[in-house]
């Protein structure tokens, strides 16, 4: 599903579409760029380490000559030894030369609605507080999960899709969902 957002103040308007094969380069870029050489180090990277997306829930925003501005992900993930269901959200990124115009709102407010829409029941990211409240986010119900390895418990954020979702979860978020096949493992790299 492709949504335009008309970014205030900004010509062109960008787009936000699924990401494709031909987006990995520049999505990797963007995010040395955006986050750093220490991205690669983050207690979700554990989580996302030789797996895939969850099924149509990764996107890039692309500007007007149809580069990538901004990218975000969802990833499956289990809330504990045997947990239900739930997305890990990250990395969001936006292009540094673009910050501040309203792309990683719209790639969030994009990315919950498809999480929603797609029948998902809760997400959760390791992130800033007050960035992440305006989308619902909090640390409110996620006191009795933790993340595998370093992290600092008041960045784990939660928002249910589903209410009662989070309702008795506890123990350490495991990955799951699709694994990566041997030539996209070699690929990533």
């Amino acid at each position: 599903m492709e949504m335009s957002v008309e970014i205030v103040g900004h010509a062109p308007a960008f787009v936000m579409v699924a990401e494709t094969a031909a987006d990995v380069a520049a999505r990797e870029a963007l995010l040395d760029r955006a986050m750093g050489p220490k991205r690669r180090k983050k207690s979700s990277e554990k989580l996302r380490l030789g797996r895939r997306p969850s099924e149509g829930l990764a996107f890039v925003a692309r500007d007007a000559a149809g580069g990538v501005a901004g990218t975000v992900r969802l990833w499956d993930v289990r809330l504990g030894e045997g947990g239900p269901a739930a997305l890990l959200l990250g990395p969001l990124a936006v292009d540094p030369s673009l910050k501040s115009v309203g792309i990683g709102s719209a790639l969030m407010r994009h990315a919950i609605a498809e999480a929603a829409r797609l029948g998902h029941a809760a997400i959760l990211l390791v992130g800033d507080a007050p960035y992440y409240a305006r989308f619902g986010f909090s640390a409110a119900r996620t006191g009795s999960l933790a993340m595998p390895g370093p992290y600092e418990r008041h960045r784990l954020l939660a928002l249910e899709l589903v209410e009662g979702t989070l309702d008795g979860v506890e123990g350490t978020l495991k990955a799951a969902g699709r694994k990566l096949k041997a030539q996209e493992l070699n690929s990533a790299a």
